[in-house]
């Protein structure tokens, strides 16, 4: 399975540092790297890893997961986020989100949508 072409067009476009890598379990994985986060999270930068089904793009990304382990910057947990997976041999910090599937455009849809979504919930999780 390969990035789909308007997904590599978009991080190249967008600056966003990244790499494609397969796994066994059938995923295609998305890592971010040194992806910015907005202040207020206890870090400035973190990897954001997206795992993308054999029917993406048809359906979305579901969750992601980022390398440290955030929370806000008060101390406070950030809801959904206390699960950690182990993916590339590194230990994850999973952020269960999930779209409503009416919210996913097959066709339409893309890595810059959900990066959008990750932007937004970044910033909700900040604030």
């Amino acid at each position: 399975m390969k990035l789909p072409e308007p997904d590599r067009e978009f991080l190249d476009r967008s600056g966003i540092t990244y790499r494609v890598f397969d796994d066994d379990t059938g995923m295609l994985n998305v890592e971010l790297i040194d992806f910015p986060l907005p202040p207020g999270l206890s870090a400035s930068t973190a990897s954001v890893l997206f795992r993308l089904s054999a029917s993406y793009p048809d359906t979305p990304p579901d969750m992601w997961w980022v390398i440290p382990h955030l929370t806000r910057i008060g101390g406070g947990v950030i809801p959904a986020t206390e699960i950690i997976e182990t993916h590339d041999g590194r230990s994850w910090q999973r952020w269960s989100r999930h779209l409503d599937p009416s919210a996913w455009r097959s066709g339409i849809d893309s890595l810059e949508s959900y990066v959008r979504l990750l932007r937004t919930e970044l910033g909700s999780a900040a604030a």
